[in-house]
């Protein structure tokens, strides 16, 4: 007898506005059960002290979280100068206090620093994993981490104002990887003084941002409508970058079946130019492609040798 599957058939990307005092993976369950959906992810953590876009993924679409998760995203947040914390934000614990106020013209001056690819050791309190544990699993029984810096990607890095002396608003723009946290405990350093993370919003994660959000109010009583579904993106939506392919009827039998397609010279050299260096998951990802049957997703897939080959192949109903 087989199994009954829990859940429906829902797929496709919610862009939740998540909440302050909310974790992601509460945030995650909440959509799941509006929705019904069998399936379910985010792209990225946001901590519970974080607001803002938090894309969470049903059913098909949890198959391009990891192209989401590649993706840029900005964020607004505030430090609160003073004090710094052994998680780097408002919820932890005093660690060290200074009188150190930093004037504006200090920060900007800073700032420069910390653009481009740099190198940034990851937050004791975070979700990197050290020899099989979370790291912030081991600081929070009071054992030391010790964190290696990685390379990430900081493309804007801006002073957007000031609150007296004590609270200064920052606006950034990043790739994957990146802690604003991290930031703020090395802008501090730098500087001679000590704060934390007192505010932290996150605006936009690749092509999601605010004006298409939906609080989890409203997505509630969206569902108690059963109009939950309004705010539900097509799983393609996460996919806005990489270059499209349409394709017919019978080449999307042909992919659906994990099947290879072939591709004419013509459209061949159309894609040719929209390729980018891109690494997914670990994987080379320069020459891939979506293939679009009558505007929906078939297939994620690589383009080489004359050839359209599919990577991950969508199921998603008609209806």
């Amino acid at each position: 007898m087989s199994r009954r599957k829990k859940g429906e058939d829902v797929s496709g990307w919610v862009v939740l506005d998540k909440p302050e005092d909310l974790t992601s993976t509460q945030a995650v369950s909440a959509v799941r059960r509006i929705f019904n959906a069998n399936k379910a992810g985010h792209s990225g953590t946001l901590d519970p002290l974080a607001s803002g876009i938090l894309p969470i993924a049903l059913g098909e679409a949890t198959k391009t979280v990891p192209w989401l998760m590649e993706a840029e995203k900005t964020y607004l947040f505030t430090i609160k100068w003073g004090v710094s914390t052994d998680t780097q934000d408002r919820e932890g614990k005093a660690i060290a206090e200074s009188a150190v106020r930093p004037s504006p013209e200090a920060i900007r001056a800073a700032l420069p620093g910390f653009i481009g690819e740099i190198e940034q050791v990851p937050p004791q309190f975070s979700a990197v994993k050290v020899d099989g544990e979370r790291a912030y699993d081991i600081a929070r029984a009071g054992e030391a981490v010790e964190l290696e810096a990685r390379q990430v990607v900081v493309y804007e890095a801006e002073l957007v104002g000031t609150e007296g002396a004590d609270l200064a608003h920052f606006r950034v723009r990043s790739g994957k990887g990146f802690y604003i946290r991290a930031l703020v405990r090395d802008l501090a350093a730098k500087l001679g003084a000590e704060g934390h993370v007192w505010r932290l919003r996150r605006t936009a994660v690749g092509p999601f941002s605010e004006s298409q959000s939906v609080t989890l109010d409203d997505l509630k009583l969206l569902g108690q409508k059963g109009a939950a579904l309004e705010r539900l993106n097509p799983v393609e939506t996460a996919l806005a970058d990489i270059p499209a392919l349409a394709i017919n009827g019978e080449d999307a039998f042909k992919l659906r079946q994990g099947r290879p397609i072939v591709l004419l010279p013509h459209v061949m050299e159309a894609l040719k130019p929209k390729f980018r260096d891109r690494t997914i998951a670990g994987q080379d990802a320069s020459r891939a492609a979506l293939a679009l049957f009558q505007g929906k997703a078939v297939a994620l897939g690589d383009v080489r040798a004359g050839k359209f080959k599919p990577t991950r192949v969508f199921h998603i109903s008609d209806e």
